[in-house]
């Protein structure tokens, strides 16, 4: 059977994360005697290790390691809250289960810890889904290829095998640097012409076309394989 890998990002692709991110960025730079930064500042971040992208959104501040522990309170700390979600973007779970069913392989690529991920987890059936996990407690963080190396060494599987799907240009950087197929997707905090100018194969608006694609994707491979194949008869 020709394998096919679908790696996923985590925060902006299939988990609405743009409040609790902002906000507990905004509450951490407070704390730390800083002016709060704007979102169009924030996004720009997202996806890179918690203290590169502190670093980058205070360059001049003296503690960033006491910046990054701020946010990750602030972040726990909003968690914590009586009633929060982090909502799931409309069509993520009947995309991962569809792929699933159907024998893609599934991996996770993020800039979440692992206590990051369990959160989520704890607060929606997604773990079941994924067949290995890699995020920024397990080595370089994206744009290296690090974690899609070690998600494809982990299944078995090759570099035409396998796609990535994720919002910021991190995530497309990341595949570029791996050689793998990228999807870019525009509903999280990349903009469309970022995920396009950073060198994405194609990005999606909706779920509907994203699984067109992996549709595609997968068909293109059964192909490659059989004309192998017969051309080996």
């Amino acid at each position: 059977m020709e394998l096919k890998l679908a790696i996923w990002d985590m925060d902006g692709t299939i988990v609405d994360s743009r409040e609790v991110i902002q906000a507990a960025m905004c509450k951490a730079f407070g704390l730390c005697g800083l002016p709060e930064p704007e979102y169009e500042a924030t996004r720009k971040v997202i996806g890179l290790g918690l203290e590169e992208a502190c670093g980058i959104l205070a360059p001049d501040y003296h503690d960033v390691p006491g910046l990054s522990l701020a946010y990750k309170q602030a972040f726990v700390a909003r968690r914590s809250e009586k009633n929060f979600r982090e909502p799931l973007y409309h069509g993520a779970v009947e995309t991962l289960d569809r792929l699933a069913n159907e024998g893609w392989l599934i991996a996770m690529a993020t800039g979440k810890s692992h206590r990051g991920i369990r959160a989520i987890f704890e607060m929606h059936p997604l773990e079941q889904y994924f067949d290995t996990i890699w995020c920024a407690d397990d080595g370089p963080g994206k744009p290296h290829p690090h974690m899609v190396e070690q998600a494809m060494n982990a299944l078995g599987c090759e570099r035409p095998q396998s796609v990535i799907i994720g919002d910021a240009v991190h995530d497309i950087s990341m595949g570029l640097n791996a050689g793998i197929h990228t999807m870019g997707v525009s509903w999280g905090f990349g903009r469309a012409e970022e995920l396009e100018d950073a060198g994405a194969h194609e990005v999606h608006h909706d779920f509907t076309s994203l699984n067109a694609a992996l549709d595609a994707f997968a068909a293109k491979k059964l192909n490659i394989a059989g004309t192998d194949v017969a051309a080996s008869r």
